[in-house]
């Protein structure tokens, strides 16, 4: 294989086009808008979502915030990714994916649609109606969804571009909580595009995606709350780089016993032990002395 530059390495191709990154960043809840500039800047994230709830007309035209982002998107080649957050039922997140589209002149969509309050699950029923109704009107969708396999293979039977499955419960930072099931499902669904979205805290849980062969991830609050969140989205940049460098590269297959990395055989100080001298001998000679 030969080598390829970084940025080769990170652009990825989905629905035909080329995103700049693999590592996808939210907007929200940095401790200030120059803040989350400075960590899209860092970062050079592929999409950069905003949740349209948070934006009206108004703000979109005056805003410090929106100006900042727009401007951060344009300098990192990133591109928006707005999504429906805070939506409980199909015809609320189609509503939104309109607006979103009205709005930020993109037929891109994070479709969510959440099931549950508490753990901010997606509702999978609502989620399927969603996603089928808004790419019979030409969005590219990628909906959050659990690491269900039926789920992710009937949206992606919908027409969704991807899926993006939770890796724990949003915000939670807990990494990647049902490995084999993620594991099942990249493997059940080789030709799928799949991001990891929700619920990594740390840049090793990144990694740790991207060696499975996930390709991309999207994270918010575990750089946002950092206590440096410029330098923690560059700890995360570089983790999905070197991640998906080990997945091209290949890894070694994982062995229940241990096996030297050098054997015996030519070194240069290679001593076999002598035999074990067998008890009959050992008797005779002591009875003859």
């Amino acid at each position: 294989m030969t080598a390829r530059t970084e940025a080769e390495g990170q652009t990825v191709a989905l629905a035909g086009e080329n995103i700049a990154g693999r590592l996808w960043l939210g907007s929200s809840l940095y401790p200030s808008p120059d803040v989350m500039a400075q960590a899209i800047r860092s970062a050079s994230p592929g999409f950069v979502t905003v949740a349209l709830r948070r934006q009206t007309a108004r703000n979109i035209e005056d805003n410090g915030h929106w100006a900042l982002l727009q401007e951060a998107v344009a300098t990192t080649k990133a591109r928006l990714l707005p999504n429906t957050a805070g939506c409980f039922s199909a015809k609320e997140a189609i509503l939104m994916a309109n607006l979103a589209r009205e709005l930020f002149a993109t037929s891109w969509i994070k479709l969510e649609v959440m099931g549950d309050d508490y753990s901010l699950q997606p509702d999978p029923f609502e989620l399927l109606d969603a996603a089928r109704e808004l790419v019979s009107q030409s969005f590219k969708v990628l909906p959050y969804c659990t690491e269900d396999l039926v789920l992710c293979q009937r949206l992606l039977d919908a027409g969704c571009v991807g899926v993006m499955p939770w890796g724990a419960p949003i915000g939670s930072g807990c990494g990647l909580q049902n490995l084999e099931g993620l594991k099942r499902l990249r493997q059940r669904l080789p030709q799928a595009f799949m991001v990891i979205d929700a619920g990594l805290g740390k840049p090793s849980q990144a990694m740790q995606a991207m060696e499975l062969g996930f390709d991309a991830v999207l994270l918010n609050t575990a750089v946002a709350k950092a206590e440096q969140p410029v330098a923690m989205a560059a700890a995360f940049a570089a983790a999905v780089q070197g991640g998906r460098m080990a997945y091209d590269a290949g890894l070694m297959a994982e062995r229940p016993q241990a096996s030297p990395s050098t054997p015996p055989v030519g070194l240069p100080f290679w001593h076999q032990p002598e035999p074990a001298v067998p008890h009959t001998t050992l008797s005779r000679e002591v009875n003859e002395s």
